[in-house]
């Protein structure tokens, strides 16, 4: 008889069950629905306390980004407060594919994931939290397929007009960690980044895009496996009102700054990406692009910019990305914020590598970062 359980039917919960023989598990990642995408997993071991448990995930050579993997360490947590790594190991020759993670939990349960999990329980007590604070408007933007709200969080007195949405891609649960860190130095009336960002913009946060895709437990799609950064151009209702209602609220506010939070599976860094490629592209713009990633290189060592994407050639940009989209379509100065799955490779922190702490903490260094941005906009 096996002592060794694993459950995935919750929140954001994302496991198959291959096969357990003793104290080794056989598992295998679900697709997103409608989509050959699948990179995401969450699931509960139970073993005894004490016991080693060994998960093998297997098939990932298939995956959305089979490079991912190398040199990548599973999170764990016993209390789904505190996540830390697992030791993970990679052979993409075992069975199509397969990563190997080893805990051993000092209770009788404990749970893993690819990142922390930023459920949508606690996307509705941050959404609570900051629509009660003083001078924050909430808008509904509208609804999503599966009947989620669409949430919406505004701010400021300010001319310029700033856009701050994340997890458009909802394994990604990187970006709303870090619109946590933002929302909470944003709604803090003592915190001087907040002060000033409040009296110079109106600030419009999207916390979360694809509620759907959250709560599926998917990688990259909405309800009906649309990958929503590929919407922009033409969102529709049938397949991404998500985008539709964001990009209406967009047209009717303006945009002046904008900041779509990811995270990427395979580079080890912090990094962001810009709009290079779209038609009307200026020499203006492209430098408040530099000059803001100048600025946050300086500001916090958890950012780089050695790694990250190639540039897209003149005319030669995907406008049915946010990024580029909202460059063309306002003008803005536009950007992809990126963060690792992987620690990052030239500033590692061995217990938890890349975590919700160092998310949340990015989130006010982007806006401190801004606020200067601002201030050498004006000089």
């Amino acid at each position: 008889m096996t002592s060794l359980f694993i459950d995935s039917g919750f929140d954001s919960g994302n496991i198959d069950v291959l096969g357990i023989d003793g104290a080794t598990a056989r598992l295998a990642i679900r697709r997103d629905k409608d989509s050959e995408f699948f990179q995401w997993f969450h699931f509960r071991v139970t073993a005894p306390a004490g016991q080693d448990a060994v998960l093998k995930i297997t098939g990932l050579n298939e995956s959305a980004y089979p490079g991912g993997w190398p040199d990548y360490d599973a999170c764990v947590s016993e209390d789904r407060a505190y996540w830390t790594r697992a030791s993970s190991t990679f052979d993409k020759d075992e069975d199509g594919g397969t990563l190997t993670i080893r805990y051993t939990a000092s209770s009788g349960v404990f749970w893993c994931a690819y990142f922390a999990p930023y459920s949508m329980e606690r996307h509705q007590d941050l959404i609570a939290e900051a629509a009660a604070s003083d001078g924050v408007d909430y808008i509904r933007l509208g609804t999503t397929l599966d009947g989620q709200a669409i949430d919406c969080l505004e701010m400021g007195e300010g001319d310029m007009r700033v856009w701050l949405y994340a997890r458009q891609h909802p394994g990604e649960t990187q970006a709303e960690w870090w619109m946590e860190g933002a929302l909470a130095c944003l709604t803090d009336p003592a915190d001087p980044v907040a002060r000033a960002l409040r009296k110079h913009c109106r600030i419009h946060v999207v916390p979360n895009c694809n509620p759907d895709g959250s709560r599926r437990g998917h990688l990259r799609t909405n309800a009906v496996g649309t990958n929503l950064n590929r919407e922009w151009a033409n969102p529709t209702a049938e397949r991404s009102p998500e985008v539709l209602a964001i990009r209406n609220r967009m047209d009717g506010t303006g945009c002046d700054f904008a900041m779509d939070v990811h995270a990427d599976e395979a580079i080890p860094a912090v990094f962001i990406a810009g709009f290079d490629g779209i038609p009307s592209w200026t020499e203006a713009q492209g430098a408040g692009y530099d000059r803001y990633q100048r600025i946050l290189d300086r500001r916090t060592p958890d950012f780089q910019t050695k790694l990250g994407y190639p540039k897209a050639a003149a005319g030669r940009a995907n406008l049915s990305m946010s990024t580029n989209q909202l460059a063309e379509r306002f003008g803005a100065v536009a950007m992809t914020l990126e963060m690792p799955y992987k620690d990052l490779a030239d500033f590692p922190e061995p217990e938890q590598g890349w975590s919700p702490e160092r998310c949340k903490m990015l989130g006010r260094d982007c806006l401190a970062a801004l606020v200067e941005w601002l201030e050498g906009r004006e000089a």
